[in-house]
């Protein structure tokens, strides 16, 4: 069985290039979805950015796939880039927001 909140962790490795925090805590990465079996999943992330002309859109999309392919079992993984809803400050998590300095 595939441990999804493990991939979540994972993807806690990939730091927006602008702000210095992780985008799960940031609230960038909105839905992850695997399909298949260990060792042969494709593996699906739904990711926004906290602006839709973000110039690191690129670094952010390959660095999640790098992050992921580095688990070793996710053969195939795809970056949604979606902007509904628009991301806005709400979703940044508390650590994130400590992380920030703003709590």
């Amino acid at each position: 069985m595939i441990d999804v909140d493990f991939l979540w962790q994972q993807l806690k490795t990939v730091v927006d290039p602008e702000i210095f925090v992780n985008i799960v805590d940031l609230g960038l990465v909105y839905a992850v979805n695997v399909s298949g079996e260990e060792n042969n999943c494709s593996v699906s992330v739904d990711v926004t950015l906290t602006s839709p002309g973000c110039p690191l859109a690129d670094t952010i999309i390959n660095d999640v796939k790098r992050s992921l392919l580095a688990v070793g079992w996710c053969k195939s993984i795809e970056v949604n880039l979606v902007f509904e809803p628009l991301w806005n400050k709400n979703m940044i998590t508390e650590a994130g927001l400590m992380e920030l300095g703003l709590i």
